[in-house]
């Protein structure tokens, strides 16, 4: 695997890493980690609305046919 970062980000790698006396590849597993820990966070979060959408109902939508015997 080959992986390729910009000249903006591996200046902010570099600094970041002497400002909190951290290797650069402890710094991307750490961005990596939030970024996919957010993402799954918006995953959860869009499947949810999904289902909300799709079960919906108001009163009269969700009773309507619904005969009750007494």
């Amino acid at each position: 695997m080959q992986i390729t970062i910009n000249d903006y980000n591996m200046q902010n790698l570099e600094a970041f890493s002497e400002l909190k006396k951290k290797d650069i590849s402890e710094l991307i597993n750490e961005a990596l980690e939030e970024y996919f820990a957010n993402e799954q966070k918006k995953l959860l979060e869009k499947n949810l609305a999904d289902e909300n959408a799709m079960t919906n109902l108001d009163y009269d939508e969700f009773w309507s046919g619904v005969e009750i015997d007494e």
